[in-house]
């Protein structure tokens, strides 16, 4: 590991707890569909994200991040996605609003949304493409692995924390579990979920270093 381990593991932590898209997401998730479909989503973020590490190990993502074309379209498609999801999510507001945890079938569904959101998400190769090489040391041996072991240990703090903002939203939706309250989560989890497509198409490629 880097000399530098402590500092990167103090500062990952204080990313992971910082109120982000990856945690609205899944807070927005665990409000509409409960606390099954939050873990799910929470582990496919988690998946999405090591898709990232693994395409920065191999240089992939700087290869993206350096294109114009490539970025745009990456943003482009993982916002339509999510733009999506939250049209879908409004529209089945008001189907089996009872406050009821999600089926096994919708709980796959979750992760496998989990997933495609944070692997077309090119804020997130930005992120560790700009943050991981800070603590790779070329004079500890192979950059590739210890890139991926430090992406890695990020990916599990980032999913640490989903998994208690999961937690967390899925208690305030039990409490709240009357057939009205849950279908206006639902419908402000949809809301929440385009504004989280919308601000991506908004965002701008990261310089290359």
């Amino acid at each position: 590991m880097p000399f530098d381990f402590p500092w990167f593991l103090g500062a990952a932590l204080v990313i992971a707890l910082t109120p982000g898209p990856g945690i609205f997401y899944v807070a927005g998730r665990a409000l509409a569909g409960g606390r099954s479909e939050g873990l799910a989503s929470s582990f496919g973020t988690g998946l999405g994200g090591l898709v990232h590490v693994v395409a920065g190990a191999v240089g992939v993502s700087a290869l993206v991040m350096a294109s114009a074309e490539a970025f745009t379209i990456l943003k482009l498609v993982g916002a339509g996605y999510l733009v999506y999801l939250g049209v879908q999510t409004w529209r089945s507001a008001g189907v089996s609003s009872d406050g009821t945890e999600a089926t096994a079938s919708g709980s796959r569904r979750a992760f496998v949304q989990g997933v495609i959101v944070e692997a077309t998400n090119p804020k997130t190769a930005a992120f560790f493409l700009a943050f991981v090489p800070q603590f790779v040391d070329p004079a500890r041996g192979s950059v590739a692995v210890q890139f991926m072991l430090l992406g890695m240990i990020s990916v599990m703090l980032n999913t640490g924390v989903d998994v208690l903002v999961t937690f967390a939203a899925a208690a305030a939706r039990h409490r709240l579990s009357h057939g009205g309250l849950v279908r206006r989560l639902r419908q402000g989890s949809g809301v929440l979920m385009i504004g989280l497509g919308l601000s991506l198409v908004l965002s701008r490629r990261a310089p290359v270093l």
